[in-house]
């Protein structure tokens, strides 16, 4: 299992744009319903600060997900609007769940 989590901060003025660009990576992500890929972003209390966390069963499962076009757009505007502190990724190791997450 690899799990990577991505913090970063945006503009203000960018906030709600980045929120809507997340909403439609998870539609899609939920209608393509991969089995190796669980997930989720949420937004600190600051309203512009995001934590992205991934759980992917293997590296190919790394591999839909940014193969997925949605994603790939959210990148391209995450960038392009010159984040307040841009994306830190950091692989975490995972050292329990309350549910298996992988069935």
């Amino acid at each position: 299992m690899k799990i990577v989590r991505v913090t970063y901060t945006t503009r203000q003025e960018y906030a709600a744009t980045n929120q809507e660009n997340i909403k439609q990576v998870m539609t899609d992500l939920q209608h393509l319903a991969h089995p190796g890929i669980s997930y989720n972003a949420c937004l600190n209390p600051d309203g512009k600060t995001f934590v992205h966390t991934a759980f992917f069963k293997t590296e190919e499962d790394q591999k839909v997900l940014a193969g997925v076009a949605s994603f790939q757009q959210f990148q391209e505007q995450l960038k392009a609007s010159g984040p307040e502190v841009p994306p830190k990724q950091e692989l975490l190791t995972l050292v329990g769940w309350s549910n298996n997450i992988f069935n």
